[in-house]
């Protein structure tokens, strides 16, 4: 395996599936055994994971809601992801923690970077929800920051899509896709790979990114085998 250690970001909205809202649970069991694939080959994985299937603290705000209230929804949007993937990868034979960056003692573990690791070393797959517990701060910026701290070698961001294009393929059937992309580059044409906060915390720390197609069925595989799935972004 070319990557030892990875975080692997998923949307919420990937959770989806076909459905308008909440969580569709063959597409948790599609996920769990692509997952259990890599671990069963000694790929040590993280996970974080959005909650925009359920609920996203800015669309609140935009309708009237005090953003940090809408946030705090959005951090809890997280851990019920969470859970229900913990849920399917138990069901797959995978063993998981999950931890949190807000306390819910009940339901998972704080975050605590010395256990995590000791828990990705032991083989464990470690879900991490909540978001960096704080408002106004992405998932995006927790996968990095998480990563980061884990001292993973990659950010795999799993999409609909399978790469980094010049445009929105699902509405330009002219744009054009990257295979490799340097960081200074999306910044300067604009394209859209995380928030700004995310992205620049990447890239002042040397992660790579690989924005590839995580719906389509031995991808996450071909990924960290070294394979040219997606679109890498790095130095």
């Amino acid at each position: 395996m070319k990557y030892k250690r990875i975080l692997l970001k998923l949307s919420g909205e990937a959770l989806m599936g076909n459905r308008q809202y909440g969580i569709d649970p063959e597409r948790l069991t599609e996920y769990a055994k692509d997952i259990k694939e890599i671990t069963d080959l000694g790929v040590e994985v993280a996970i974080v994971i959005g909650g925009g299937n359920i609920f996203r603290g800015v669309a609140g705000a935009m309708n009237g809601m005090d953003r940090v209230q809408g946030d705090h929804m959005g951090m809890l949007a997280t851990v019920i992801n969470g859970l229900a993937l913990q849920n399917a990868l138990e069901d797959a034979d995978v063993k998981t923690r999950l931890q949190t960056a807000i306390k819910i003692n009940e339901v998972a573990e704080p975050f605590i970077r010395r256990k995590a690791m000791s828990h990705l070393r032991k083989g464990r797959v470690v879900i991490f929800g909540g978001g960096t517990g704080n408002p106004y701060f992405t998932t995006d910026s927790a996968a990095v920051l998480r990563a980061i701290e884990i001292e993973a070698d990659v950010i795999l961001k799993g999409t609909r899509v399978d790469g980094i294009y010049t445009a929105d393929p699902e509405k330009d059937i002219n744009a054009v896709k990257f295979d490799n992309i340097s960081f200074k580059d999306v910044l300067s044409k604009g394209l859209k790979v995380m928030d700004t906060t995310a992205f620049t915390l990447s890239q002042e720390n040397n992660l790579p990114i690989i924005v590839f197609d995580m719906n389509k069925k031995g991808n996450l595989l071909k990924v960290v085998s070294g394979e040219n799935i997606g679109t890498k972004v790095n130095q």
